[in-house]
């Protein structure tokens, strides 16, 4: 029994060969048909008729919705759909402060809007290189999410050895301490609610026979840092003025990364790591910068994935063209590479005997295109890549985008299986 219904063995099967088509991609085995992806956000608020504040607020609605979307367009495999959308209350929960979503600082039917601040100081390299977890609990994670705030207080931990214990520990009986923790334990308890949500919609899946596709996300060493902790300006400014600390962070949480990574995806079951790529684009940086800061440590991530016995998933967003030759260097028949704008063809050229591929029908053809159009660019991906030996997973450049006419969606599914067997 999955989800609270039994997988009947038409099920299983179907389950079994959606599965099978994807995991042929990944060994450069050609499948018995093209397979196709499935990753909206928003997106399932339009498909509803609903808004996008009421699809993060509400776990039961959000479910059906998400039920009635994979059920209706039979995907291969589906994003982690409760994940994505359903996350307003644990926002709220541990007073996120690094993201504006429906309802909360943008309109109730805006998307997610990124906060890009500094949240570490140049200065700072060096306090989280000395002590990366005291610099999270006093220092990042206050700044980023409101339940922390009053960890500034606790004592600081490395040191600590026998009677020091004693004396050590009195910070955690500050007013400010113990209402963090109450609040950081309240929090979790809303977290545990949406993580239930999310577990019990993709095990209901599974039992109709959709695989879903990644349940662990993770994100290079470099984007790590430029995203989260020293915002887009204050990156490029260590570029140039903290090179050598800067690489030397960049080592550090490859390591950490990877170890969370593979705790979560072996706790889940799921092999697939999908790794949004936000710096990586030919116009953020030079080649050469490319090569000495963002690739080395992202590499090192993905063989450790791929030695934990993992499938490494990044999604290549805005145009990569220049980075093809560089980014070939891994393991042949282990990863998946989904592009945003890198033309497909060309991907298929220099990476098809490396990776499978996932991607990329344009946002802006999806959302303002017709039908005939959707059908003639499947097609043409189908044609130049597919049936010449790509291993191509269909999907949207970076799942179905939130304005995309439920017609264009349709239209999508309808030719991936009219090119794609």
């Amino acid at each position: 029994m999955t989800g609270g219904i039994v997988q009947t063995p038409e099920a299983k099967a179907a389950y079994d060969a959606r599965w099978q088509r994807v995991m042929d991609c990944v060994a450069l085995r050609q499948p018995d048909r093209m397979p196709i992806g499935m990753q909206p956000t928003f997106w399932l608020a339009k498909y509803a008729g609903i808004s996008c504040k009421q699809l993060m607020y509400d776990y039961e609605g959000t479910k059906a919705i998400a039920e009635r979307a994979v059920l209706e367009f039979q995907p291969d495999v589906h994003s982690p759909l409760v994940l994505a959308t359903a996350s307003g209350n644990a926002l709220e929960a541990i007073g996120f402060k690094q993201l504006n979503w429906p309802g909360h600082g943008v309109g109730d039917d805006q998307p997610f809007q990124y906060v890009d601040r500094e949240y570490m100081k140049p200065e700072e390299y060096d306090e989280f290189l000395f002590d990366p977890t005291g610099f999270y609990l006093q220092k990042y994670l206050p700044r980023v999410a409101g339940a922390f705030e009053g960890f500034e207080d606790l004592p600081s931990l490395p040191g600590l050895h026998y009677f020091r214990l004693i004396g050590g520990i009195r910070a955690f009986a500050k007013p400010s301490v113990r209402a963090a923790l109450e609040k950081v334990i309240k929090a979790a308890e809303e977290v545990e609610r949406f993580a239930a949500h999310h577990t019990q919609f993709t095990q209901r899946m599974a039992a109709l026979g959709f695989p879903v596709s990644y349940t662990t996300t993770s994100v290079s060493p470099y984007d790590f840092i430029a995203d989260y902790f020293r915002g887009a300006t204050g990156m490029m400014k260590d570029l140039f003025r903290n090179k050598d600390k800067l690489l030397e962070l960049l080592d550090k949480a490859s390591v950490f990364l990877l170890r969370h990574a593979v705790a979560g995806a072996q706790a889940s079951g799921n092999p697939v790591v999908f790794i949004p790529v936000h710096w990586a684009p030919d116009a953020f940086m030079s080649p050469k910068q490319f090569e000495t800061f963002w690739w080395p440590s992202f590499r090192r991530m993905l063989i450790g994935l791929i030695d934990a016995g993992l499938i490494p998933m990044p999604m290549w967003e805005a145009d990569c063209t220049k980075r093809l030759e560089i980014i070939r260097d891994v393991p042949p028949g282990k990863c998946i590479y989904w592009f945003e704008r890198t033309d497909m063809v060309r991907a298929f050229e220099v990476l098809g005997d490396v990776v499978a591929l996932r991607g990329n029908l344009s946002p802006s053809m999806m959302t303002t295109g017709t039908p005939d159009e959707v059908d003639a660019a499947v097609r043409h991906l189908a044609e130049n890549v597919f049936h010449k030996g790509g291993k191509l997973i269909l999907d949207c450049a970076f799942g179905i985008p939130d304005e995309t006419p439920v017609e264009n969606v349709r239209a999508m599914f309808d030719a991936a299986r009219k090119y794609g067997g």
